[in-house]
């Protein structure tokens, strides 16, 4: 059903402003079989999702936005400990009477309350589907010679809406676990040394699991340009660059 609702050359997927978004953001529009999934571009590695109703918040970081003037979550998302991914400020903020908080084992035991995901689960959440997916270093070590991110301590999540499955990777390199992902419509894949990815490890990811809509995001300073040149002779994938920094 999914190859009828988006075709190769994402016919069905449409760039547009979403009216309910706040205006100091890029959003983006694709079209589901479930209906329209709004896709707010807050930066680094924070985004907004909204579909039927629902808004998903993914890693809020305060020093990005204002979160007492954007919707109150009825998903939080959190891909791991770090602060620029796990700001208690910006949850507080976002977080309603019902929001579901979606969490890794390390979120977890810095005080939170919500379900915790491995690698490898799947829950339904609202009508949304998750999947926690594996995110972690191999080269990027620090000092010491421990990884930035160790196995099994992130996560990548993929949603689907309505058929649609959207890809956000975390801080992660193009693992071996990456690169077998398959029936992705939407990815966001980080790309700032030494954390996560070059444009070249972004690249050689996303020539694998071939996703039709890419987005680099968390990247930095690391200039984005680069991989839409690396990419330009996929036409099957198409590279869309925001203010993801």
């Amino acid at each position: 059903m999914l190859e009828k609702t988006l075709c190769a050359c994402a016919v069905l997927i449409a760039l547009a402003i979403s009216p309910s978004a706040p205006a100091a953001f890029e959003t983006d529009v694709v079209k589901t079989s479930g209906g329209d999934l709004a896709i707010t571009f807050i930066g680094h590695g924070t985004l907004m999702f909204s579909f039927r109703g629902k808004t998903i918040h993914v890693d809020p970081w305060s020093r990005l936005a204002d979160y007492a003037k954007l919707p109150k979550a009825d998903i939080v998302l959190l891909t791991h400990h770090h602060s620029d991914h796990l700001d208690p400020a910006a949850l507080k903020l976002v977080s309603g009477e019902h929001t579901e908080l979606i969490l890794t084992r390390e979120c977890r035991s810095q005080g939170l309350e919500g379900t915790v995901m491995k690698n490898g689960d799947t829950t339904e959440v609202s009508g949304i589907g998750i999947e926690a997916v594996p995110a972690y270093n191999v080269a990027g070590t620090r000092s010491d010679g421990k990884p930035f991110h160790p196995a099994g301590s992130g996560n990548g999540y993929i949603l689907t809406f309505g058929g649609t499955r959207v890809y956000v990777a975390g801080d992660t390199e193009n693992i071996p676990e990456m690169k077998r992902l398959r029936r992705i419509d939407v990815a966001f894949l980080p790309m700032n040394l030494p954390y996560t990815m070059t444009p070249e490890m972004v690249a050689d990811a996303a020539r694998a699991f071939r996703p039709k809509i890419l987005y680099p995001y968390h990247f930095g300073e690391t200039e984005a340009s680069r991989l839409v040149e690396l990419l330009k002779g996929t036409p099957a994938i198409e590279v869309r660059i925001r203010k993801m920094r």
